[in-house]
């Protein structure tokens, strides 16, 4: 009889132990990520439409794959100013590649992510070896990255093949590519956290010292989160490729501060070791949403950075309840 009363004990106890883990920065995600879906189809109704949503999301993907590629980073305990200048640079490189032509589209795909990824690279290996604050290595080498993305491309132009852009425009039973490849980005994620770099990386976030001391490759850790950055990056450079089909050198100027904007939406902890790249993504699309939304009420452009900055702020504030007073 005991061993058969003990047994339920043992089953509810995960369940109940992840409740009591979901700290109140995961609540505030969720709740700003619903209000601002609410108040976004209130206000505009054709977001529900199937091209209200899959012009929304292909809009939405280039953020929100740089705001896994933060998340990433911050959760190691860095940060990535030149985010953005990476999008940038792997796109107009890519696009030179490719010269509009689909049997160059594959090629042009390699490059981006080949590009992104010695980006991440250099700026792993600065972080990591070089010991620089990842603040201004990474506000260095964003303005080295942009530089070169104006060599590659001085103006605006080029065509992208239009096997990317019908694909990235066309829809699946019904369900639209972009909303299928947030999706994927989601579950990719919850397949690479098991790896065990993830768990280095996570763990030198939390504390490069005690993570040394546990014989973690705390220089290694650094340098494949700043790598993870710069592939995903590279990502996010042919996303936008696919929903604007031409390149631009400046296109990346807002995605850096916009995604660790989304990351202290999305409840990741800016000291490290906390947080996860889907509550980046949630961060993400409330941003965005959130331009949607002053967009629709008709709030003038010089208020619309203040009206953000605010979001940004409460979003911050509602994170710093969920850590210890010590750590506030």
């Amino acid at each position: 009889m005991t061993e058969t009363k003990a047994a339920p004990t043992r089953e509810r106890a995960p369940i109940t132990a992840r409740i009591a883990r979901v700290r109140v920065a995961s609540w505030a995600t969720a709740a700003l990520l619903v209000v601002a879906v609410v108040l976004a189809i209130a206000l505009q109704p054709s977001l529900l439409s199937p091209y209200g949503i899959a012009s929304t999301f292909a809009t939405f993907l280039p953020l929100v794959l740089v705001a896994v590629a933060q998340a990433v980073v911050v959760i190691g305990g860095g940060l990535d100013l030149s985010a953005g200048a990476i999008v940038a640079l792997s796109s107009v490189v890519a696009v030179q590649v490719m010269q509009g032509s689909d049997d160059r589209a594959l090629l042009g795909f390699a490059v981006a992510i080949g590009t992104g990824l010695a980006c991440g690279l250099v700026n792993g290996l600065i972080v990591s070896r070089l010991r620089l604050q990842p603040l201004i290595a990474t506000f260095a080498t964003a303005s080295v990255f942009s530089g070169l993305a104006l060599l590659v491309l001085p103006t605006p132009g080029g065509t992208v093949p239009a096997v990317l852009t019908g694909t990235f425009r066309q829809a699946v039973a019904g369900v639209p590519v972009s909303v299928l490849l947030v999706v994927a980005v989601a579950l990719g994620w919850l397949v690479v956290r098991q790896l065990r770099i993830m768990r280095h990386i996570r763990a030198t976030g939390g504390g490069p010292a005690a993570a040394f001391a546990s014989l973690v490759p705390v220089a290694g850790a650094q340098l494949a989160s700043y790598a993870f950055s710069g592939i995903v990056c590279g990502l996010a450079g042919l996303a936008v490729l696919g929903n604007a089909g031409s390149g631009d050198p400046f296109i990346g100027g807002d995605l850096a501060l916009n995604s660790v904007a989304a990351v202290v939406i999305g409840g990741v902890a800016l000291r490290g070791g906390i947080g996860s790249p889907i509550g980046a993504i949630a961060g993400a699309i409330t941003l965005a949403l959130a331009s949607t939304i002053l967009f629709a009420i008709g709030l003038p452009t010089s208020w619309r950075a203040l009206a953000s900055g605010l979001v940004v702020i409460l979003a911050l504030a509602l994170s710093a309840l969920g850590a210890p007073r010590r750590q506030r």
